[in-house]
């Protein structure tokens, strides 16, 4: 196979969530697993609410997650080539103009549904004379443009799907300009898509059914169809619609919530495949596993507990190097190498190192439950002299246990509860040494 040519065409409508970006990523990893090229597309056609800042978010995310491009090109710097693609159409006969206003249409539809037949346009439009157009026009109305349909089955083998067919009888011709002359996404997508030279359209199954027109699009400008992948869309945890949620899982959101981007393209490969659900370090790892024959037909499912368990392996092993300027962020104290060692395999996210940077560097509340309050003030008697270390808690707590009988739980967790006022925590040997002398007896006295 030549080495593919895609596109990921976002709209600069709003922000980039973890669905968006699944076909970002599926796009990518297939491009660059090929040699490929991966072309950000900005279908910011919609001129009144695409805006600079989202577009500005949009790449400023995916060069946050490491999905560079190879050419970009904004849709709003091409409406010369979608008006002659439209002229092209009208000479041929294929982009004819309709009048009904959306009430009508939806009459329509109700009519045929009553009546059992699908709700298919039945262009009514194709029968109008000249004189019923300026008649028509004259009561003000304005036409939208439809893409004549062939009736015919159109076929394709979707890489995901397998061999799919589309009648174009049973669709209604698709509405390619409005009645206020703006775009609908289909024709300049099929325009784009020639230009550029795409090889593969990779999209979610909800564009499965349009698949047909533009096929016949591509046809009707002289284009060759590209290659077709459908992938199945993201639901929730419980299989439920997923949209409304989206939200909260924009990229600028996760992170900010300390999310990091491997763990977030992690997930995302290996959702609705036949892999592993596992962390890759690299996103040239993430592209040599990649196949399409790996996804499957059903859902995919995303629970955000799958994402906190990747980013906590990631986070688990990550040198203080990477986190060094949020550490700093959470407590400049807590900004060394040794606190990070300390406490990293306890957090999910860098942000969970904040009430360890309290406990370490910071002042708490001891906790003593009363059945413990003799214990403790032992346990300060024993502290031994000098300096603390690495060997303190082994030293102090072997001699409480000599001194008091107590061991295990009863001998351990009345020391975290009075030193850092949670039940649990890094390991204590590393963390009183952090503590220091001074805040471990002030807390001792105080509890």
């Amino acid at each position: 196979m030549t080495s593919p040519t895609v596109r990921f065409a976002p709209s600069p409508t709003g922000k980039l969530h973890v669905g968006n970006v699944r076909t970002a990523l599926i796009n990518w990893l297939f491009a660059k697993g090929q040699g490929g090229r991966f072309i950000l597309r900005v279908d910011d056609t919609d001129t009144e609410r695409s805006t600079k800042e989202n577009e500005d978010q949009i790449k400023a995310d995916l060069k946050w997650l490491g999905l560079d491009w190879d050419d970009t090109f904004n849709q709003s710097d091409k409406f010369a080539q979608y008006d002659a693609a439209a002229d092209k159409l009208r000479d041929m006969g294929l982009l004819y103009a309709a009048y009904e206003t959306a009430d009508e249409l939806d009459r329509k539809r109700k009519i045929a549904l009553s009546r059992g037949r699908p709700p298919v346009y039945d262009r009514a439009a194709l029968n109008l004379t000249d004189e019923d157009k300026a008649k028509l026009e004259a009561e003000g109305r304005k036409p939208h443009w439809r893409f004549k349909l062939s009736g015919d089955r159109v076929e394709w083998n979707d890489l995901v799907r397998g061999q799919q067919s589309i009648d174009t009888s049973s669709v209604s011709d698709p509405v390619l300009i409005r009645e206020d002359g703006s775009y609908l996404y289909t024709l300049p997508s099929v325009v784009d898509d020639i230009d550029a030279k795409i090889t593969h359209v990779v999209r979610g199954e909800d564009h499965v059914t349009n698949s047909g027109a533009q096929i016949e699009i591509f046809k009707a400008l002289g284009g060759t169809a590209p290659d077709m992948a459908h992938t199945p869309l993201l639901v929730d945890a419980e299989g439920g619609a997923f949209s409304k949620r989206l939200g909260s899982l924009s990229m600028d959101t996760l992170e900010a919530r300390g999310i990091l981007p491997m763990a977030i393209l992690s997930l995302l490969a290996k959702l609705g495949t036949s892999d592993n659900i596992d962390v890759r370090e690299t996103h040239e790892a993430l592209a040599a596993d990649f196949d399409f024959s790996k996804i499957g037909r059903a859902p995919a499912k995303f629970d955000e507990k799958d994402l906190l368990a990747l980013n906590a392996t990631l986070l688990h092993s990550m040198p203080f190097a990477a986190v060094e300027e949020q550490l700093k962020a959470i407590s400049p104290e807590a900004a060394n190498e040794t606190f990070w060692l300390a406490v990293r395999e306890n957090c999910q996210t860098v942000h969970d190192a904040k009430p360890f940077a309290d406990i370490a560097y910071g002042r708490i509340e001891p906790v003593v439950d009363d059945e413990d309050a003799d214990f403790i003030s032992q346990a300060g008697d024993l502290l031994p002299d000098g300096e603390i270390t690495a060997e303190t808690w082994k030293t102090w707590t072997s001699s409480l246990k000599e001194q008091t009988g107590r061991k295990g739980r009863g001998l351990f967790m009345p020391l975290r509860k009075a030193l850092t006022g949670q039940e649990h925590g890094p390991d204590m040997g590393v963390l009183l040494p952090l503590i220091g002398r001074e805040a471990v007896v002030r807390r001792l006295a105080n509890a």
